[in-house]
C-alpha cells in the first residue's frame, strides 16, 4: 500500500458514514480513429438530488481508477482519460459531514496531502487528461478538473464554484494554486474571492468557459458525445487549444490587493479564510506547484481545526437542511390551497410582495388600496418590475405577459377578495389601522380565507382579538427586500389554528421562503436582536462616545454593515417606531433615543454623507445630538452590545419565542445577512464567552459550531 492508500485509509475510517463515490473505469473508441479511450465516471450510486462528494474513500476509489488507466497508458492501449460525473452532477466537493469529526491536525493534515496526491496523478499521466464538467461542480470537484490537461464544460451547468472561502476553508486540492496560473490572478480572486464572500456566488455553463477555465463549451443534450469528438480532435492533432499567457506581473499583486479590500469589506480581518487564500494567490505567482500545494495543505489543515470552519458548517446545515423541516410546523396535510391572492395596501411593500406571490404560485393577485392613484401606481411597479425581467432574460416574453395578467389593482374589497383564498395586510404599522383592515377583509373574505400580517413589531394576538374568527390569523413578516432576503417570520397567535398555520408554512414553502416558527411577541426574533443590539449602541452616543468610535466598535464581528449604516437601512423612522414598542413591552431594557427621536421629527433618513468616499457625520444630524460626557471606547462599546445581545437571546428562549437557539441563528444569517464565518450569534457568544458570563451557561453543546472539547 503507498503512502497515500495509507493516508486516505486512515482518514476512511474517521468518517464511518460516508457517502462513499465509486470511480467507473469504462473504455471507448473515440471518433475518427483517436484511438482507445479510458472514462472515468464519478458516481456516489443515488439520485440527482443527492450530489457526488468526494470523501477519504471516495479518494481511495478514484486513486484505484487512477491505478488502472495509469497502467494502460504505460502500455500505450489508451490515447487519453476522460473524467465526468453522473446525470446533472460532476462533483461537488469534499465530503465536508466527516470534517466535524475530526480532533487532531495531523488528521486534518492527511485529508489535504491525500486530495493532492491523488489529483495530481490526473496531471502525470503518459497521455493526456481531460474533464468532462456535464453537471454541478463545487470545490473539490472543479480541483479534480484543474488537475487535468483539459477541461470542457456544459452550457446547462446550474451551478459552479470554488465555494471554500465561504465556509471557512480554502480551495485547498489545488484551486488556490492552479486556478490563478490557468486564469491570472484578477479572475481567480473573482471565483474564489468575491463570488464566495457574495453570498457563494454561482457561475453558469457560459461563465466558466468565458473566464478561461474551460476550454470548450457545448450543449448540455449531447455534452459528452460532442466532448468526445472534441477530444478525438485534440488527440488527432487537428485542433490546437491556445491559452493566453498569465500576466505575472504587477497585474498579480494588483490583483490580490483587490482581494484584501474585498475582504476587509466583507469580513473586516475577522475570518481567517479570505486572507489565507489570498496569501497562496500571491505566492502561486511564481509558478511553483508543489510550494503552492504544501501551502494550501497547511492552510486546509489549520482551518479544519478552527472555529471558522465549524461555524461555517453549522451555519450551511441550518438554511440547507433546518430551514427544510421548519420546528414546529403543523403536518403539511392540514394546509389549503391558494388559488387567489389580496394584497391589502399598493405602497412598496404591498407592491413587492404582490410580484412575490403572483411569480412564485402565478395564481392572480389584487392589490387594493384606498385611491385609485395609489393602487394604479402599486399595479404600474409590478408590472415594471417583471419587464425588468423579461430584459434580463429571467422571464420569457409570454411568461412576462401571463405574470403582468395575474396582478391587479381594485378600490372594491368585496369584489377583490370575495374569492381570495390569502389575504396579507402591508399597510401602516400601527394598531388601529390595522385592526380595522382587518375588521373590512373579515367581512368579505370566504371563511376558509386565511388573514396575514406583515407587521413587524405588533402583537398578531391583539390585531385579531376582535374577529369574529381570529383563528385564522397569522403573522407573516417578511424582510426588506423581500426579493433578495430568504427569511419569513411566521407567527403564531394565541388563537391562530393548525390548518391556518400549515396554509401560511405551505405558501412560504411556495414563495421559497425560508420560514421560521415564532411565538406572537414584541418584534419577533430579528427586530427584537437588531433593536436591543442598536439600543445599546445609540445609548452609548446620547451619553456621549463619538458616533464613529461606537459605530467601529462592532467592526471585530465581521457583520456585513456597521451599526449606524444598518440604522440607515432600516429607516431612523422604522427603527424609532419598533424602539418604541419594545420600550412598552420591556421599558427596563429597551430605551427610546431622544437623539434618534430628533433625526426622526426633522425628517433626516441618514446620519452620514459621503463627500470624501468616506462616511462622516451629516453635520446637519451633529446639531441636533444632545449627550452627555460619559465616553466609552470601542471595547466597552462592544461589550455592553453583545451582553446586551445575549441577555435578551436567553430571556427569548425561556419565553418560548422559537424553539432553540439554531432558530435565532437562523433567522439572523437569513434575514439579516449575519456572517456565515460567525454561524450564527449564539456560537459567537459561546466561543466568546459572553453566554456564560451573562447568562450563565452556553447556548449550543460543546463541539457545536466550535471545535471539540
Amino acid at each position: 500500500m503507498n503512502n497515500t492508500a495509507e493516508l486516505l485509509k486512515g482518514a476512511a475510517e474517521l468518517f464511518p458514514d460516508e457517502v462513499v463515490t465509486s470511480a467507473h473505469v469504462r473504455h471507448l473508441d473515440l471518433p475518427q480513429g483517436a484511438g482507445r479511450f479510458a472514462l472515468i465516471t464519478l458516481d456516489n450510486g443515488l439520485d440527482h438530488t443527492k450530489p457526488t462528494t468526494l470523501g477519504p474513500q471516495s479518494l481511495v476509489n478514484l486513486d484505484k481508477a487512477i491505478d488502472q488507466v495509469e497502467a494502460e497508458a504505460a502500455r500505450g492501449e489508451i490515447a487519453g482519460v476522460g473524467v465526468t460525473g453522473k446525470p446533472f452532477i460532476f462533483a461537488v466537493g469534499a465530503d465536508l459531514k466527516g470534517v466535524e469529526v475530526i480532533k487532531r491536525h495531523e488528521d486534518a493534515l492527511a485529508i489535504g496531502k491525500g486530495g493532492h496526491d491523488v489529483f495530481k496523478r490526473l496531471s502525470s499521466l503518459a497521455v493526456p487528461t481531460f474533464a468532462y464538467y456535464n453537471g454541478a461542480s463545487m470545490g473539490g470537484g472543479v480541483e479534480v478538473g484543474l488537475h487535468c490537461t483539459y477541461r470542457t464544460v456544459s452550457r446547462a451547468i446550474p451551478a459552479f464554484s470554488l465555494p471554500e472561502v465561504f465556509l471557512g476553508l480554502v480551495p485547498g486540492w489545488g484551486g488556490c494554486t492552479l486556478l490563478p496560473n490557468l486564469i491570472g490572478a484578477d479572475r481567480a480572486v473573482s471565483v474564489i474571492i468575491e463570488n464566495s464572500l457574495n453570498q457563494n456566488k454561482q457561475l453558469k455553463g457560459e461563465q466558466v468557459f468565458e473566464l478561461g477555465i474551460a476550454d470548450a463549451i457545448f450543449d448540455g443534450a449531447d455534452f459528452l458525445e460532442q466532448s468526445l469528438i472534441w477530444t478525438a480532435s485534440v488527440l488527432r492533432g487537428e485542433l490546437e487549444v491556445e491559452r493566453p499567457d498569465v500576466d505575472r506581473g504587477e497585474a498579480w499583486d494588483q490583483a490580490v490587493a483587490r482581494g484584501r479590500s474585498i475582504a476587509d469589506s466583507k469580513v473586516h480581518g475577522a475570518a481567517p479564510a479570505a486572507y489565507r487564500a489570498l496569501d497562496i494567490i500571491a505566492a502561486a505567482r511564481n509558478g511553483d506547484l508543489r510550494q503552492g500545494f504544501d501551502a494550501e495543505d497547511r492552510a486546509l489543515a489549520d482551518l479544519i481545526m478552527g472555529d471558522e470552519l465549524r461555524s461555517g458548517l453549522y451555519a450551511f446545515n441550518l438554511v440547507n437542511k433546518r430551514a427544510k423541516r421548519p420546528a414546529g410546523a403543523p403536518d403539511k396535510k392540514l394546509a389549503r390551497p391558494v388559488t387567489k391572492v389580496g394584497v391589502v395596501g399598493a405602497g412598496l411593500m404591498a407592491s413587492q410582495l404582490a410580484l412575490l406571490f403572483a411569480r412564485r404560485l402565478e395564481v392572480p393577485v389584487v392589490l387594493t388600496d384606498i385611491d385609485q392613484e395609489r393602487v394604479d401606481k402599486g399595479v404600474a411597479y409590478v408590472h415594471e418590475e417583471i419587464d425588468k425581467l423579461l430584459l434580463k432574460g429571467r422571464v420569457n416574453q409570454d411568461k412576462a405577459n401571463r405574470l403582468k395578467a395575474l396582478v391587479t389593482g381594485s378600490l372594491d374589497k368585496a369584489a377583490a377578495f370575495g374569492d381570495a383564498d390569502f389575504v396579507i395586510e402591508a399597510v401602516f404599522e400601527e394598531m388601529g389601522v390595522k385592526q380595522q383592515v382587518f375588521a373590512e377583509v373579515e367581512a368579505v373574505v370566504p371563511e376558509h380565507a386565511i388573514l396575514a400580517t406583515n407587521t413587524s413589531s405588533l402583537s398578531v394576538t391583539e390585531m385579531a382579538g376582535k374577529l369574529k374568527h381570529p383563528e385564522r390569523v397569522v403573522g407573516f413578516h417578511f424582510f426588506n427586500p423581500v426579493a433578495v432576503l430568504p427569511l419569513l417570520e411566521i407567527v403564531r397567535a394565541e388563537q391562530t389554528d393548525d390548518a391556518s398555520l400549515a396554509t401560511a408554512f405551505a405558501v412560504a414553502k411556495s414563495l421559497k421562503k425560508t420560514a421560521v416558527l415564532v411565538k406572537d411577541a414584541p418584534a419577533f426574533v430579528v427586530n427584537r436582536i437588531l433593536t436591543r443590539f442598536l439600543g445599546e449602541v445609540l445609548r452609548s452616543i446620547d451619553e456621549g462616545t463619538p458616533v464613529e468610535v461606537a459605530d467601529r466598535a462592532l467592526a471585530p464581528l465581521g457583520l456585513p454593515m456597521s451599526p449606524i449604516v444598518l440604522l440607515e437601512l432600516v429607516g431612523p423612522a422604522v427603527a424609532h417606531h419598533v424602539a418604541g414598542t419594545l420600550n412598552a413591552a420591556f421599558p427596563d431594557r429597551f430605551g427610546v433615543s431622544e437623539n434618534l427621536g430628533r433625526i426622526v421629527k426633522a425628517g433626516k433618513r441618514n446620519l452620514y454623507v459621503y463627500d470624501s468616499g468616506k462616511p462622516e457625520l451629516d453635520p446637519e444630524v451633529a446639531a441636533l445630538f444632545e449627550t452627555g460626557d460619559t465616553v466609552l471606547t470601542e471595547e466597552q462599546v462592544r461589550e455592553r452590545a453583545l451582553n446586551a445581545i445575549a441577555e435578551e437571546i436567553r430571556l427569548m428562549l425561556d419565553e418560548g419565542v422559537v424553539a432553540e437557539a439554531q432558530d435565532i441563528d437562523l433567522c439572523l444569517i437569513t434575514g439579516a445577512g449575519w456572517p456565515f464565518h460567525l454561524g450564527g450569534i449564539t456560537p459567537y457568544l459561546d466561543r466568546e464567552g459572553v453566554s456564560e458570563r451573562v447568562a450563565g451557561k452556553r447556548f449550543l453543546e460543546p463541539g457545536v459550531a466550535s471545535v471539540p472539547n
